[in-house]
């Protein structure tokens, strides 16, 4: 998506504060809900891409027509990481605490420096691989308390941790996937497309796997909801224009706020108290990322 010029209606970094707020509330609402992962991960993108489509077809019609046959194709490749990344993700938070799940998830920008360098000829600086550094040591003390067989939340942290982080890499596929589309398209018809094929990825695992798609509670589908239009409009939808308007590394390094957030709100929503390697970890995780997100 390339850079507008244009001043937008609202202020891009009211707009990203907004964002961050919305993604933070994922993994609350996930917690709260007791559908398996696949299913939750599935109705939160078929509804945020219902409530979307309208809008889409309505203002980019033009747009829609102008796709080929291959560029559906190619617009499919970043679905698929997607429900890879939601898949994987929605599961960790079974096993491990919001805090360790969603701050290992937030060390994509590296796998996306990594992936940079590996596939578009992109070089590691110096300070990037500092940061990939620390990141890693975090992400060793993160796990310490769990080798150790310290005070832990979750049932199977380790295997949480290691979701996330999977995850994590599937999120910078994502990224890498969809870079240059992001800068020919407008955001709408890019997240509508790759929304539909990340649920329809979606909805084959639950199919396969004999997961219940309709049996559950008015609770479930009030959850199913909040994802699509707290973490999904309003976060990464909201993200997804803010590049429009706001340096990458801008957005990037904002998202550092993301696991702050979401810690603070499994505090006070989940009873989840953090333990010391936890929130060392964390912050070492946190400020890995940091210095390589800030490499400009």
């Amino acid at each position: 998506m390339a850079t507008q010029t244009e001043s937008p209606a609202v202020r891009p970094k009211f707009g990203l504060g907004v964002a961050i707020l919305a993604v933070s509330t994922s993994a609350i609402l996930i917690n709260w809900s007791r559908a398996p992962a696949v299913v939750q991960a599935l109705y939160r993108v078929l509804f945020t891409t219902l409530l979307l489509a309208p809008v889409a077809v309505r203002r980019h019609a033009d747009a829609f027509r102008s796709f080929s046959a291959r560029s559906y194709l190619r617009l499919s490749v970043p679905g698929v990481f997607l429900a890879v990344h939601f898949a994987l993700w929605f599961e960790s938070l079974d096993w491990t605490s919001v805090a360790a799940s969603v701050t290992l998830v937030q060390s994509q920008p590296l796998f996306v420096a990594a992936g940079a360098a590996l596939l578009l000829d992109e070089r590691f600086s110096r300070r990037m691989l500092a940061g990939a550094a620390v990141a890693l040591v975090g992400t060793v003390t993160l796990s310490v308390g769990d080798l150790l067989g310290g005070p832990v939340l979750g049932a199977r942290p380790l295997y949480g941790n290691a979701l996330a982080l999977v995850s994590a890499v599937a999120l910078a596929g994502y990224v890498l996937a969809g870079r240059s589309f992001r800068q020919r398209l407008p955001v709408v018809p890019y997240v509508t497309v790759v929304y539909a094929v990340c649920a329809a990825v979606l909805f084959a695992v639950a199919v396969t796997n004999g997961l219940p798609l309709l049996a559950y509670p008015l609770r479930e589908w009030l959850l199913f909801a909040g994802m699509a239009v707290g973490p999904g409009i309003l976060g990464h939808t909201v993200l997804n224009w803010s590049l429009g308007h706001l340096e990458s590394g801008v957005v990037s390094v904002t998202l550092l706020a993301e696991p702050v957030a979401s810690a603070i709100l499994a505090f006070l929503l989940l009873n989840e108290v953090i333990g010391p390697t936890t929130a060392v970890g964390g912050a070492v995780v946190l400020a890995g990322i940091y210095v390589a997100a800030s490499d400009r």
